[in-house]
């Protein structure tokens, strides 16, 4: 239960916003329709009898609202709009109904939180998801080209393709008739602009990698196979504060949970449930086919990896790479689909990568030797 007196929902637009706010004394309800000025809503609930909370969905809006309202000194809890418990009879949605919704729900503690980044964090996170568009920006672009070429019956056979040498082979090609010359002209130009765009954003996150505040979590997450400091970074980014979770609920975290539905003496399990963070769930897949070749701890690019770690980070990396492979190897002893088991390996690798990214650790002197030695904090 809130422990404030007024509960205040707001049903928060673009440009408007409806609130509505329950006196928990009088059992008062006052609704009202403002403008998109973070000032005005901040006045108006601040203006409320105290103390205060309030609560809005997150959305494209942002957390401007929620960091304002809560250097104004009220408790601003924004919910998870996919956890809001809604009437299944209800037929009727609108603004302010919604906006007493939310009161309600805050007002009897029913409301799952969200938290709320930090503007640095909140600006690596959109750096990241540059980057993302970036990628599929490219991969569009590229499709484009393959496709138009292959309409006109020319393939590439020299390699594999999107390397120097195939880029040569592109720039080589010439049609006769003007507008598919052009065509082709314009799909190559949106491809290369596509890899200069993501080859900057690639270089921004690798200077933030090495000096910021999510430096330390990235070194001891690229201790783990397939997860390359933008892999690293970006899961550091995405899910933020690693110790409102442990090793059991950052799989449901990131979805990668089987679904259930069971009822009585039935248990069906199905596919994962891909709910939550949806950029954290496609890393940790990716990252996680790394761990299906054979596992050789004398790699160039890992030794180079641990080398930026602490000792125990890299050992509980080697333990986790080990472990990894030999569950692939188990899951094809077993003739599993790979895609099946992948799923499975990204799973246990977040268990992973959330026990590398909450070890802390500090160095203390050796005094039999006079060295520097790394133990674990209680």
């Amino acid at each position: 239960m809130i422990s404030e007196r007024t509960s205040v929902g707001l049903d928060v637009h673009a440009r408007s916003v409806v609130a509505a706010a329950i006196d928990e004394r009088t059992g008062e309800l006052v609704q009202r329709r403002m403008g998109s000025s973070t000032e005005e809503i901040v006045a108006w609930v601040t203006g409320l009898p105290g103390p205060v909370a309030a609560t809005y969905e997150a959305g494209p809006t942002g957390f401007g609202l929620a960091r304002a309202l809560t250097a104004a000194g009220v408790r601003c809890v924004v919910a998870a709009p996919s956890k809001l418990q809604r009437p299944v009879g209800d037929r009727v949605k609108t603004d302010a109904r919604d906006a007493v919704h939310l009161a309600r729900l805050l007002r009897l503690g029913e409301i799952v939180e969200v938290v709320v980044p930090s503007v640095e964090s909140e600006a690596a996170r959109d750096l990241v998801r540059a980057r993302e568009d970036a990628r599929g920006d490219l991969m569009s672009a590229r499709h484009r080209v393959s496709k138009l070429l292959l309409r006109q019956g020319i393939q590439y056979t020299g390699g594999k393709a999107w390397t120097v040498a195939h880029d040569g082979w592109l720039r080589s090609q010439w049609f006769e008739l003007v507008g598919l010359q052009a065509a082709f002209d314009a799909a190559y130009e949106a491809m290369i602009q596509a890899v200069d765009r993501r080859d900057r954003l690639d270089a921004a996150i690798t200077r933030m990698a090495a000096d910021s505040e999510f430096t330390d979590v990235v070194n001891r997450l690229c201790c783990l196979r397939g997860v390359s400091t933008l892999t690293g970074f970006g899961l550091a980014v995405e899910i933020g504060d690693w110790t409102r979770l442990d090793g059991h609920r950052i799989g449901a975290y990131v979805g990668l949970t089987p679904s259930e539905s069971s009822s009585g003496a039935s248990r069906a399990l199905g596919g994962i449930t891909k709910t939550g963070n949806g950029h954290a769930r496609r890393l940790l897949i990716e990252a996680a086919w790394h761990h299906r070749p054979a596992y050789r701890p004398t790699s160039p690019i890992m030794r180079a990896r641990w080398d930026r770690a602490s000792a125990a980070a890299r050992a509980r990396g080697h333990a986790g790479n080990q472990r990894l492979h030999d569950r692939w190897v188990g899951f094809q002893v077993r003739k599993k689909r790979s895609v099946v088991a992948n799923a499975a390996i990204a799973r246990e690798l977040a268990g992973w990568c959330w026990s590398l990214a909450v070890m802390t650790w500090a160095l203390t002197p050796d005094r039999g030797h006079g060295v520097i030695s790394v133990m674990p904090l209680p």
